[in-house]
């Protein structure tokens, strides 16, 4: 049977992944009706850092899990999308990793000519995606927020592309006591971290040692009570992980539990694996990550015909299920996600990805893939028996060694695609980033560059 080929295509989500998703779609593609929906009053996604004064007319807001003095990762020539090379900071060579806000203003350059079209809809809430029986599409229900109030639609389209990450959804610890800590304010998710403004003279935990963990614990380093902000770690981070020492900062055990032996008082105790116990801690932010679900979309169940929700917090490992390539509802091509694998480049990977999938769906493009579902799914199978056998192989494994953690098959994946791109299309080889060996170090090699910068701000530190 020959594969799906809409003609008619709703994009969700307006930060990187999906504007260059639909630049990809227009220019790249054949497609009668191509939009893009966003439900903030602006593009950017996670680099739109928006504040309560932006929006006084009662519209909602989602505010984003980004913070001030957030400082990126990457270095430009991986943050460029194909035809568009990112500015070099104005900082550079010294801070050579673009800030929040200059990454935001290059995905609002960017988006001008795409916002121009008319093919984006901004306040547009998408409340629910259905898949419809008989191929006959999705019903995709919105709300559209204005200032007068709330307007609600139904639509039918083609096919869907799922492009909002995982940030409505944030992992919580099961420790116990941590539920009344949040309930008190005590606890609180990375995601709310807005800079160290407050917390002078205040005794403060951070959990985890990825980005936002390190980023809030060097904020909060030279402000917080005596002797400093305490770290929980559970286990050591990759090896060539950069991480940030700092003189007020102390590395403790994970946390056992959080108890409040004062129940007048706001504060918590909290108890750690290794015996010992913090008092009076005002603060925990938890930089725990976020969870893979998609809990809008709603898909037929073979077995039964009903509607069905496609992701469950209980499934294990913890994935969007079902998807070819990371890409692909396998049992309805029509339904696509990308942006969700969590990857070292991810606005080149979403470029990558986004023409893989424009020039997949469009007709006669020449890119292909599996005609049956059980061919679609021979890869998820394959991957989630190698994910388990590294976990069962290392003792206290990083939660990194997960399903939708690309890791060390970043490059082999992007490889693999690019080779798809080309032989259908060989004018874009042209445009699209070769995933080299060489390009490969020279990602790698970001790593050592953001350490050596952590060195220079340490020792500045001790001065």
């Amino acid at each position: 049977m020959d594969p799906p080929r809409p003609r008619n295509v709703l994009i969700i989500g307006g930060g990187p992944t999906g504007l260059v998703t639909l630049r990809n779609f227009l220019e790249r593609g054949d497609y009668h009706n191509v939009q893009l929906v966003e439900r903030r009053d602006d593009v950017g996604g996670v680099w739109y850092l928006d504040t309560p004064n932006n929006t006084l007319d009662g519209r909602p807001r989602w505010p984003s899990p980004a913070y001030p003095g957030l400082m990126g990762n990457v270095l430009p020539k991986f943050l460029s999308f194909s035809g568009a090379p990112f500015p070099p900071p104005e900082t550079f060579p010294d801070q050579p990793f673009p800030d929040l806000l200059q990454t935001y203003q290059y995905l609002k350059k960017f988006a001008e000519p795409l916002l121009k079209t008319g093919k984006v809809r901004l306040d547009t809430e998408v409340v629910s995606v259905e898949e419809l029986p008989a191929g006959k599409g999705w019903k995709v229900d919105l709300k559209y927020h204005t200032p007068e109030g709330v307007e609600e639609s139904t639509e039918i389209w083609d096919a869907v592309v799922i492009a909002t990450a995982w940030y409505d959804n944030p992992n919580w610890p099961d420790t116990p006591g941590l539920d009344e800590a949040r309930a008190k304010g005590v606890a609180k998710h990375a995601k709310e971290w807005d800079g160290p403004t407050g917390f002078e003279g205040q005794r403060v935990v951070v959990v985890g040692n990825a980005n936002s963990a390190n980023d809030i614990s060097s904020q909060l380093a030279p402000v917080a009570a005596t002797p400093g902000v305490y770290r929980s770690i559970r286990r050591p981070n990759m090896f060539w992980f950069p991480m940030l020492h700092h003189p007020r900062m102390v590395d403790v055990a994970p946390i056992a539990k959080y108890s409040f032996p004062k129940p007048s008082s706001p504060s918590c105790t909290v108890h750690l694996e290794d015996g010992t116990q913090i008092d009076d801690v005002e603060h925990v932010f938890l930089g725990t990550g976020y969870a893979p679900l998609a809990p809008l979309v709603r898909v037929l169940e073979p077995s039964t015909g009903a509607l069905e929700p496609l992701t469950d917090p209980t499934i294990t490992p913890r994935r969007v299920p079902r998807l070819y390539k990371h890409i692909l509802y396998a049992p309805n091509t029509t339904l696509a996600f990308l942006g969700g694998v969590v990857c070292a480049i991810p606005f080149t990977v979403g470029d990558l990805t986004s023409t893989w999938l424009a020039l997949a769906w469009s007709p006669q493009s020449g890119v292909t893939y599996p005609a049956t579902v059980e061919e679609r799914l021979e890869p998820e199978k394959a991957r989630l028996e190698a994910v388990e056998t590294l976990r069962k192989s290392i003792e206290n494994p990083t939660s990194l060694i997960a399903y939708h953690v690309l890791g060390p098959e970043e490059l082999p994946y992007a490889r693999g695609l690019r080779e798809d791109i080309v032989h259908a299309r060989p004018d874009l080889g042209k445009d699209l980033i070769e995933w080299t060996d060489e390009m490969w170090d020279e990602k790698e090699g970001m790593f050592v560059t953001k350490a050596e910068l952590f060195e220079k701000q340490a020792e500045r530190i001790k001065a």
